[in-house]
């Protein structure tokens, strides 16, 4: 447990400043600044301590200031100052660790070289790296060599000359470490995601020569109609017979690429969800009203048991285009005079809506590429045929609502689509009322 907390407060230090929008590499140079200053504050109180009880009271004072100066920059990462931060690190540590290791003779200079490699850690310009490398340099060879200009007493021992210079090469080894971590970690998103993006662009490729096939088809169906219609080939009578068959055709087409425009916006990002409470049955009656001519046509019975007083927990806009286009694919393959049944159940934590039909079925095999481009949608019993994108849309959906979807399937049985939503508070009479009357 308590090493649980240490842990707790050290995360909360290192992520200081630390936001979602910020960058990879950028959230990794903050948390490498804090993870440096948090260290460097215990030090600097340690050797102030160490340096008032051996009557150094000069260096004691540097001591103090370097850690109000590695608090500073704590500071600043908290509030999101980052370049003001890393200009505090250079200045600061060129000033104290100049004026200890010049004045004090106790090999402060060495912490320079963290310095240094920090400087590389944190910066990309190379003219400011190739200016802040030379200064830097300078003040170590400066310090180094410069004689003794004043004897302070009692002098600081060799031994702490050496600590200084372990500790300062120990933490810049630390830092390399870390950042060659990360680089490896940066490497592996990119990686993933260039993995994300190769899937993206086959199915992109898929989803377009998917869509292409079924554009085209009843386009160039009402293309030749049209034409031979021009030239009097065929009759009014004989067009209106064949305008049922194109009727069909194009209202299809225009769900295909209503589905194909909210699949792309969700790929750029255009689509957010707003999930809200909602009763469910009135959603399943609005749905299947749209389908009510279809319906009709195949003389289909509907068993419908969905508890008026359902509420669940979704974005309204993007449950209705999961409902429309499962209800779609119940109609399209079913048998006439068939049956659909959509049903509820619900449990404290969620609401499990079903539609059913008692139509094609499908085997596992085609059930396992469902809901992904891998899917080659078939013919409905009416010839009726989609392009498969309505139910990739459908389980992207769902799992934005923190929803599942799945199915069940039995070649010439029929088909159960099960959704999985997140129960809705059910709101009292008094609620009913003041939303009313706001």
């Amino acid at each position: 447990m308590i090493f649980r907390k240490i842990a707790n407060c050290w995360n909360a230090v290192v992520n200081i400043g630390i936001h979602p929008g910020l960058s990879f590499i950028e959230t990794r140079r903050t948390k490498l600044l804090n993870t440096v200053a948090i260290p460097g504050v215990i030090l600097t109180l340690y050797f102030c301590v160490l340096n008032l009880v051996q009557h150094r009271p000069a260096l004691a004072l540097v001591n103090i200031v370097h850690t109000l100066g590695d608090l500073l920059i704590l500071y600043l990462n908290k509030k999101q100052r980052y370049l003001q931060a890393r200009g505090v690190v250079i200045v600061l540590s060129l000033t104290l660790y100049g004026i200890s290791g010049l004045l004090f003779r106790n090999g402060a200079e060495f912490y320079l070289i963290l310095i240094l490699v920090l400087t590389y850690l944190i910066y990309d310009n190379k003219w400011l790296l190739g200016f802040l490398s030379v200064l830097i340099i300078s003040v170590i060879a400066f310090v180094y060599y410069a004689p003794v200009m004043w004897d302070l007493k009692p002098l600081v021992p060799s031994g702490r000359i050496l600590a200084n210079l372990v500790i300062a090469l120990g933490v810049a080894v630390i830092a390399l470490i870390y950042f060659k971590s990360v680089h490896a970690e940066y490497q592996e998103q990119t990686e993933e995601q260039r993995k994300v993006l190769d899937l993206l662009n086959r199915d992109k490729v898929k989803l377009f020569s998917i869509i292409a096939h079924d554009i085209r088809s009843p386009l160039a169906t009402l293309e030749g109609l049209l034409l031979m219609f021009s030239n009097n080939h065929y009759s009014e009578a004989e067009m209106k017979s064949a305008a049922k068959e194109l009727h069909l055709k194009v209202s299809q087409l225009g769900e295909t690429l209503n589905n194909l425009l909210r699949w792309t916006a969700g790929q750029m990002k255009g689509l957010h969800t707003e999930p809200a409470d909602v009763l469910l049955a009135p959603l399943v009656n609005d749905a299947l009203s749209t389908f009510e001519p279809n319906i009709r046509q195949k003389g289909l019975k509907l068993d419908m048991s969905v508890d008026d007083r359902t509420p669940v927990y979704v974005d309204t806009n993007q449950l209705m285009i999961v409902l429309r286009n499962l209800i779609s694919n119940a109609i399209k393959f079913s048998h006439q005079d068939g049956t659909i049944t959509i049903s509820t159940a619900t449990d404290n934590k969620n609401v499990c809506l079903a539609v059913t039909d008692e139509g094609m079925g499908m085997d596992r095999e085609r059930q396992e590429t469902l809901f992904s481009f891998g899917y080659k949608p078939g013919y409905g019993t009416a010839g009726e045929r989609g392009s498969g994108i309505g139910l990739v849309l459908c389980a992207e959906f769902i799992r934005q609502n923190n929803g599942e979807i799945s199915v069940e399937s039995t070649p010439g049985k029929g088909t159960t689509f099960r959704l999985t939503l997140p129960a809705g508070h059910e709101k009292t009479p008094e609620e009913i009322e003041e939303e009313w009357w706001a």
